[in-house]
């Protein structure tokens, strides 16, 4: 059963991904990266805005070559920011399109279930929707944290029982295809499950959060400082820092699955499990 020994792998990719990046940004409140992002930009526009207007009193101003650095330096870091977000971005639609997945995979496995053998057959029934309804909590499950590990635990648990029950309903008909049937899309479904586990802690790397902001504060600066001594710079400068924070919370926010205001909506999951209200629609068979 590789969807249980996967399952266990994301959870522990979820703890060391958590553990890095939660020290830096990931654990905070939106609100507050936000804050936090902006003081930096903004502080560093000050900085050059204060050392440019010295340099602009003293005479001594940049070289003309200075204006090319900064000029390079700001496209570079642009590209770095687009590739940033492009990063976070994309993980954000494989979060989107593992949950639809998983979504499928659950409905497949419940009309499957429908055409095995009594008792298998109830008993089943029975635990797909508790199953489905853990799926759904560990959407809203912070990776590595308390409630995701017992959601976690409580779908081990509920693996164990459905795949030692598709044993049982091989062992009562070998040589039928519902039980061989049944079998593989309870395999993909846990599969599902574990892929979609590990794609919400599996996040921009910290390396490149941090390069975006030390480097976007730089080239910020380096834009103030250049500003400041033509003359003129404040409205631009602190125009600029707001544009390069709104963008950065953007980013980090794509890639904060379960804490921040951009989250993968379960709906999917959600909308299996009314599938699963009525009675089912195939009979036990005879």
């Amino acid at each position: 059963m590789s969807g249980t020994q996967d399952l266990s792998y994301g959870s522990a990719g979820c703890r060391w991904w958590n553990g890095e990046a939660d020290v830096l940004f990931f654990g905070l409140n939106t609100a507050v990266l936000a804050i936090l992002l902006a003081a930096v930009m903004v502080g560093a526009t000050g900085i050059g805005l204060v050392i440019g207007r010295r340099l602009r009193r003293s005479g001594t101003g940049p070289s003309e070559h200075f204006g090319v650095l900064q000029g390079a330096l700001i496209g570079f870091m642009g590209l770095v920011l687009a590739f940033g977000l492009s990063l976070a971005l994309g993980r954000y639609e494989s979060r989107r399109a593992d949950t639809v997945d998983e979504a499928n995979a659950i409905g497949t496995t419940y009309l499957r279930a429908q055409t095995l053998a009594e008792p298998v057959r109830t008993e089943t029934l029975d635990l797909l929707p508790g199953y489905t309804r853990t799926s759904i909590a560990l959407a809203d499950s912070v990776p590595g944290s308390v409630p995701e590990q017992r959601a976690l635990a409580r779908s081990g648990q509920d693996q164990r029982r459905l795949w030692a029950l598709a044993g049982q309903a091989l062992d009562q008909a070998p040589d039928a295809s519902p039980p061989r049937l049944y079998v593989e899309s309870l395999n993909e479904m846990f599969d599902a499950q574990s892929t979609r586990v590990y794609a919400l802690s599996n996040r921009v790397p910290t390396a490149v959060l941090l390069l975006e902001v030390v480097g976007a504060a730089t080239a910020l600066g380096v834009l103030a400082l250049h500003l400041a001594t033509l003359g003129s710079g404040v409205t631009t400068g602190l125009i600029s820092a707001l544009l390069v924070t709104l963008l950065l919370v953007v980013t980090f926010d794509l890639d904060r699955p379960a804490r921040g205001l951009i989250r993968v909506p379960a709906t999917p999951l959600t909308q299996v499990l009314e599938t699963m209200s009525p009675p089912p629609a195939a009979a036990a068979p005879d």
